[in-house]
């Protein structure tokens, strides 16, 4: 039995605390949040035990969540990491490029498991588009939001597009080339919507708008690749497939179009998505790297590339913004 402590039970430290509860071969012994309001709800809620401090919950774990402010991740995973406890912590994994850089050195000098929670990675309607042939040559994103206090101490690239960021450098096995980049603040003092070009070696482009002001919710992917278009709604949990036609696609829609080369038949399929909770798969995931000693999904190089992705974008900004 995995004894896990939980380190933040805000408003998704309280989802990861439903999921825990549900998770096979997990101990959950507790939890520690500073706000008093906040532990007494959940300590009355969901029955836990509140640790009166960080150390005396870390001493009674064999692994941790941290679901705290960006700013604390850090102090909080170099303590587990050398204490030999295996870390679950929130994207982005740290608050500077510096503290991410010293987190990987750690557990790579460690034998403890270390995942990123980049969530996206186990939506269904992401997960169901796995089984196609991924070679994208452009992909365009939106990922839309309103406005919501919560989140705001960091960028909407550090708090939304980061999501996406992971799930094209998932697909897309190539290092960055270039990138482009403008953001406004609008309601806080980061970027609160942001346009973003990004360039890989292989020839493929990115194109991402991500925004917290917006008046609708909205989280699609596009791929387009040499004979197809997938689309994805991470919103929606729905995913499609529409390309040419192949002896191996049966039991689809398809038709006929006329093209300078000859008649081509088109094939529209939606792939069927897995009925799963999203933050209980990577919880689950987490747990069973643990158990067969086997590299977690999101590890700690897919959190220090996704970050740093990020903050290369963050200083195109700033280099726009005090260029003109």
């Amino acid at each position: 039995m995995l004894n896990v402590g939980v380190f933040g039970t805000g408003h998704l430290g309280k989802f990861h605390l439903n999921n825990w509860k549900e998770t096979t071969g997990v101990n959950l012994v507790g939890f520690f949040d500073p706000d008093d309001a906040v532990a007494k709800e959940v300590e009355e809620k969901y029955g836990l035990k509140r640790f009166a401090d960080e150390e005396s919950l870390l001493n009674a774990c064999d692994a941790i969540d941290i679901v705290t402010p960006t700013q604390y991740h850090f102090a909080l995973c170099e303590k587990a990491i050398k204490q030999g406890k295996h870390v679950f912590v929130e994207k982005p994994m740290a608050n500077t490029m510096d503290e991410a850089k010293e987190l990987v050195k750690l557990v790579q000098e460690s034998k403890i498991k270390f995942q990123v929670g980049h969530v996206e990675r186990f939506n269904p309607a992401f997960l169901a588009i796995q089984e196609q042939k991924l070679n994208p040559m452009f992909i365009e994103v939106h990922r839309l939001a309103q406005f919501n206090p919560r989140g705001t101490e960091v960028s909407v690239i550090l708090d939304l597009m980061i999501h996406d960021i992971d799930a094209i450098l998932s697909i897309v096995k190539s290092d960055v080339k270039n990138i482009s980049a403008s953001g406004v603040a609008v309601m806080t003092d980061t970027p609160d919507i942001a346009n973003v070009r990004i360039e890989f070696n292989n020839g493929c482009v990115a194109n991402l708008t991500s925004s917290r002001i917006s008046m609708k919710k909205m989280r699609k992917m596009r791929l387009f690749q040499k004979d197809a278009y997938i689309a994805v709604d991470f919103l929606e949990k729905k995913a499609e497939v529409i390309k040419l036609k192949t002896s191996e696609d049966e039991n689809v829609f398809a038709f006929d179009i006329e093209t300078p080369n000859g008649t081509k038949t088109i094939a529209i399929a939606s792939p069927q998505v897995p009925q799963i909770n999203a933050i209980k798969k990577e919880l689950e995931a987490f747990v069973n790297a643990i158990q067969t000693n086997t590299q977690p999904v999101v590890n700690e190089i897919d959190g220090y590339r996704a970050m740093e992705v990020a903050h290369q974008i963050l200083q195109k900004i700033h280099y726009n913004l005090t260029a003109t």
